[in-house]
């Protein structure tokens, strides 16, 4: 091999060491932006599909001046850039958002969360028919380890639902999961676009029956603070960051949401956690950062390798 192409190869490892570390970085963002959303809801009494249409409009309002700002004014030509894979990706944050409040109505938070936690098993199987990404067994045995800790965490909580709570549960975890291997595979498309236009439609949907101007001042402007703040800040985060990481990985750190929900609404209402949600709690965390510390010390091993 000669100095040139040895010297590129190093120079390719180093960018995948650290795009891969960047993008571990932006998801595990995502997810603590995202876990505020229980603390935001406990502080809501709007109907449901109210909230879904407020916090959809907040959402779209937000990535769109985003999205103009970055671009300077040249918007359009990334939702036609974004395609056909923009609106799968649109179609299932759309689903699972609105799919997560309506699920709150009809089934118990613990199972809501056991059931939509299987996303990263889902994103790992839908990532090995769709791309042929091979998933390490290490991956899975941390998926399992963390859905083991969502268990623990929720083992002390009423487990229940109808049958229609449990497959909006579901419908979360697949829409979740799809959304993260379309991103994954489409990873030199830029997807912001679809998530805005992901809340556009969930405004679409929820505006008939939703009651928009039956909300108090100090309701619409925790639900702008839900959709711009929680929605939109995470959406732009975890879009950017899941392009740089396998899709189980991607899946698998997003379960951080689950146990930083829990830590916010202590501190915001003082309720004590438990003994089962912090042992619970901890698995999780030790499952996702043992993960991630072994595959930056192995992509960094790597480029040390190739340098």
């Amino acid at each position: 091999m000669t100095v040139a192409s040895t010297t590129s190869a190093a120079r390719a490892a180093e960018e995948a060491h650290r795009r891969h570390r960047l993008g571990i970085g932006l998801v595990a963002l995502a997810s603590i932006c995202w876990s505020t959303g229980g603390l935001i809801a406990r502080l809501l009494e709007s109907g449901p599909w109210t909230v879904v249409f407020w916090r959809s409009v907040a959402c779209a309002a937000f990535l769109y001046l985003f999205l103009l700002v970055r671009e300077r004014g040249a918007v359009w030509p990334l939702f036609r850039a974004a395609g056909w894979p923009g609106v799968i990706v649109a179609l299932c944050f759309a689903t699972a958002s609105t799919a997560f409040i309506m699920a709150l109505q009809l089934a118990t938070v613990a199972s809501i969360l056991i059931v939509q936690n299987t996303s990263p098993f889902i994103a790992a199987l839908l990532a090995w028919v769709v791309m042929r990404e091979r998933i390490a067994a290490r991956t899975w045995i941390a998926i399992a380890v963390a859905v083991a800790g969502i268990g623990i965490m929720v083992s002390n909580q009423s487990i229940g639902g109808g049958p229609a709570g449990l497959a909006l549960s579901f419908a979360i975890a697949v829409a979740f999961a799809g959304a993260t291997v379309t991103i994954r595979y489409h990873r030199t498309v830029r997807m912001t676009p679809a998530a805005c236009l992901a809340s556009v439609f969930a405004a679409l949907v929820a505006l008939p029956l939703a009651e928009p101007f039956a909300v108090t001042s100090r309701e619409l402007a925790l639900m702008w603070l839900f959709g711009a703040g929680q929605l939109g800040i995470g959406m732009v985060l975890f879009t950017t960051g899941a392009r740089m990481v396998p899709a189980a990985e991607a899946a698998l750190i997003t379960v951080l949401e689950t146990v930083f929900a829990g830590i916010w609404v202590w501190l915001a209402f003082g309720e004590n956690p438990g003994t089962a949600a912090l042992l619970g709690g901890a698995l999780v965390l030790a499952a996702v950062s043992g993960h991630t510390a072994f595959d930056l010390r192995r992509s960094a091993g790597a480029y040390a390798g190739s340098s």
